[in-house]
């Protein structure tokens, strides 16, 4: 199947894309009416963990002195103020420091 991009083609095939994309978010939206949000946010919150320990992992291994400073850093603030944001800027703030000497 083609789509000539000459002409009204290309508005087609934006249209059907836009179509689409609306499809999927209020379906989306009309799916998860039907599920409580306690499941949701346990969902949420598992996942944003382990998809912090994805992206973190690797650079636990490979990354510099000043990565892996940060990254202590940001774990030692975290397990003692137990709020995230304060724990990223101490983290940032090491990897700064470290990285300007």
């Amino acid at each position: 199947m083609s789509v000539e991009t000459a002409g009204m083609g290309t508005l087609v095939i934006v249209l059907g894309m836009s179509v689409v994309t609306l499809a999927t978010r209020w379906g989306g939206v009309y799916v998860m009416s039907f599920v409580p949000v306690s499941k949701v946010k346990q969902f949420i919150n598992a996942m944003s963990g382990s998809v912090l320990i994805a992206v973190l992992t690797p650079l636990a291994v490979t990354g510099d002195h000043a990565a892996k400073a940060a990254l202590l850093t940001t774990a030692f603030v975290m397990l003692l103020l137990k709020k995230p944001l304060p724990a990223i800027a101490a983290g940032v703030t090491a990897a700064a420091i470290l990285r300007q000497m």
